[in-house]
């Protein structure tokens, strides 16, 4: 392990109210950071979720047509356990999700109508920490979210979205990356872990094609492990880790 990587993460900032979370699709923030969302929602802090596609592709089992509504349903569900209730879907399709123009436009039109102090996205990098592949969409959505950030608050780029009632909004402070390999910050996954999982397990469609495991088993080793192994670098607390990046 390299020295940057046991270096001690630092508490993620807390003067903020509202926060917007990015990603490809449904379950991708469950997997990555629902406690600690869950922990903001406690204090009163606003987090609103927008997904890129409804994760239709994402069942062998199940058609795009009825595999989309389904797993909006869990998403649904799945962010009110953890206090989040305005979930939006830009209907990208899963799978095939571009970077370019037209995915940096529709998130930095949720932005302006948002207007967020915390954007929170997905690892954006070609890998997970060189270990595994990532996927185009999780890239491409994490990186469209960082791009996007700014071009929120130009008025001159998407200038269509200002003639739409859309005024630009540059009160974006920082991107948090969730999953990444590089992490910077954290936030304490101890109040919100019971939450998380129950949050996670919301998804058991998706969950149940994943693993043969009992799913509670399955949600709960995975959350636990992956907050435990954080908390080495968080004081010794179970914690959720992000790559800050500030504005």
């Amino acid at each position: 392990m390299t020295e940057a990587q046991t270096d001690q993460l630092k508490p993620m900032p807390d003067d903020w109210r509202r926060a917007l979370a990015v990603v490809a699709h449904p379950d991708d923030l469950e997997y990555g950071c629902s406690a600690a969302i869950a922990a903001w929602t406690d204090a009163g802090r606003e987090v609103t979720y927008v997904l890129a596609t409804r994760g239709e592709a994402g069942i062998d089992t199940l058609e795009p047509a009825r595999c989309g509504p389904l797993r909006e349903r869990e998403q649904r569900a799945s962010a009110a356990v953890v206090g989040v209730s305005q979930v939006e879907f830009l209907d990208h399709r899963d799978g095939v999700v571009e970077y370019g123009l037209a995915l940096r436009r529709d998130i930095a039109a949720a932005i302006r109508k948002y207007r967020p102090e915390l954007v929170i996205t997905l690892n954006h990098r070609d890998t997970w920490g060189g270990v595994a592949w990532n996927t185009p969409d999780h890239v491409a959505v994490g990186r469209a979210t960082l791009d996007a950030a700014a071009d929120a608050g130009n008025r001159w780029i998407f200038p269509e979205l200002t003639e739409q009632g859309l005024e630009p909004w540059s009160g974006v402070r920082w991107v948090a990356v969730a999953g990444s390999a590089h992490p910077t910050h954290a936030v304490e996954a101890t109040p919100g872990l019971e939450r998380a999982v129950r949050s996670l397990l919301e998804h058991r469609t998706y969950i149940e094609v994943l693993t043969k495991e009992d799913p509670e088993t399955y949600v709960r080793g995975f959350l636990t492990g992956y907050a435990r192994t954080t908390g080495e670098r968080f004081g010794g607390r179970p914690a959720v880790a992000f790559e800050l990046f500030p504005r």
